[in-house]
């Protein structure tokens, strides 16, 4: 025990916290607020020390005096001033937790710091490589770019090429014609100028063998004039025929009726481009046979020659016999006021895809119809307006393209319930019609054209 007091006397630790106390009470007003809790900090550092000591003194003097030496200074002095430490003790503690958690909480944003610094890293990393990846693609991509442009240059170039070996073949046929023609004329010549045909069996040269030609340019042409007639017929349907019913709308309302002038103009204008082209095609064989000597035969060279000049066709002549034979029908009716003449575009259109429907081999010609006839899937779309219930067919709004007896081009009918009971009464309510009687009146007057007048044609 004396061991201990002589060397916490001999360090002076009480001397040096009274000083350190005085120097901090002097200094403390002037001193910043780090300065003061640093110098607290070593006076509770030093009084720490000296309670150790002191602690371990109490310890050794209680053990000198036996196991029940100062127990009643203990429970009187020591104990009581124990349970005051206790509570600040306590608050010690929860410095001591408030510090350590400001020690986690630093740590934690130091580690969440180098946490985003990675991220960061990393985040700028992907940027670049997003950003090659990026180039990598407009690469690609211009060379996709560059790979279309030069694909599609060789498929002009490709179709380039077969209209020119196209070209180059008409141009041999027709060499081969002229070739043929002129060893004809060549012959007639010899034999005109012979002095007598005696002499001229012995002496003219025989005729040159006509070369065996490949067909005209109509039968070269009828695939690709085909698939253009099919797409102009269909456009027809989809912008010339909305048109023209948009317009019959505004002089009727029944939407039946619109629908059946348009079908009815169709089929009228078929008829009359038909009887056209065989009333031209019979002039035409008429003017080349005069004359024709040629290699291909005459029905080629007829056909050649309508595919050549079908600017020469009178659409205005049929689109008038179309206006004559929809006045005269019964199954139509019009405003007083207003005539036909109104869808006169539309009839003009479908005149000249008919005429030159007829060019084709074979030829495509519309579907005979008849309302109240059995609806087919084959050959017409139902409308929206229809009973899809209904077998039977009302009327029909678009005619169906055929070819011999294949369907090219569905129609539109419209089907509903009692259609054939509908047909027989409305024909019974128009037969006493004004109207009907009127038409019938003028139906007895033919037409120049269906009377048999032939037109005149320019060639």
């Amino acid at each position: 025990m004396a061991d201990g007091l002589r060397r916490l006397v001999g360090a002076e630790s009480g001397r040096v916290l009274q000083e350190k106390l005085e120097s901090w009470y002097r200094d403390y007003e002037i001193n910043s607020c780090d300065q003061n809790l640093n110098r607290c900090c070593e006076i509770i550092e030093l009084n720490s020390e000296i309670q150790g000591q002191l602690f371990t003194i109490l310890n050794e003097t209680s053990q000198e005096g036996g196991h029940y030496a100062g127990v009643e200074t203990i429970k009187t002095r020591l104990l009581p001033w124990l349970g005051t430490c206790f509570s600040c003790a306590t608050s010690g503690r929860l410095f001591e937790t408030n510090l350590s958690l400001t020690q986690d909480s630093i740590e934690r944003e130091r580690q969440l710091r180098e946490l985003a610094s990675s991220q960061t890293f990393q985040l700028q990393e992907l940027q670049e490589e997003l950003t090659s990846t990026r180039l990598q693609l407009n690469h690609v991509q211009q060379d996709l770019k560059t790979s279309r442009a030069q694909e599609k240059d060789a498929l002009r170039k490709l179709d380039r090429l077969n209209d020119y070996k196209q070209q180059i073949q008409i141009l041999r046929d027709e060499i081969s014609i002229l070739d043929a023609q002129k060893s004809v004329l060549q012959s007639r010549l010899a034999r005109s100028h012979s002095p007598s045909p005696r002499h001229s069996e012995s002496k003219s040269p025989s005729p040159v063998p006509l070369k065996n030609c490949s067909p005209g340019r109509a039968r070269h042409t009828n695939a690709s004039r085909r698939a253009c007639l099919i797409a102009r017929f269909g456009d027809i349907y989809a912008r010339e025929r909305l048109d023209a019913e948009t317009l019959l709308r505004t002089y009727i309302s029944d939407i039946e009726m619109v629908q059946r002038i348009i079908y009815i103009a169709a089929v009228e204008s078929f008829h009359a481009a038909k009887m056209a082209y065989r009333q031209f095609k019979i002039r035409v064989r008429e003017t080349l046979s005069l004359g024709h000597s040629g290699p291909e035969s005459l029905e080629d060279a007829v056909l050649d020659y309508i595919v050549r000049h079908e600017d020469l066709y009178d659409v205005q002549a049929s689109v008038n016999e179309v206006i004559r034979s929809m006045n005269i029908n019964p199954k139509i009716s019009f405003p007083p006021e207003i005539d036909f003449i109104v869808i006169s575009t539309l009839i003009q259109e479908l005149c000249r895809v008919a005429f030159s429907m007829q060019t084709l081999v074979p030829p495509l010609d519309i579907a005979f119809d008849t309302d109240g006839e059995l609806f087919s899937e084959t050959k017409y779309h139902r409308s929206f307006d229809s009973d899809f219930t209904a077998a039977l067919v009302a009327y029909h709004v678009w005619p169906a393209l055929m070819e011999n007896d294949v369907v090219v081009v569905k129609g539109e009918a419209v089907t509903k319930r009692g259609a054939l009971w509908s047909r027989r009464s409305r024909s019974r309510s128009r037969s006493t019609s004004p109207l009907l009687c009127h038409h019938l009146s003028r139906s007895r007057s033919p037409s120049p054209l269906r009377s048999g007048s032939p037109s005149k044609w320019a060639y």
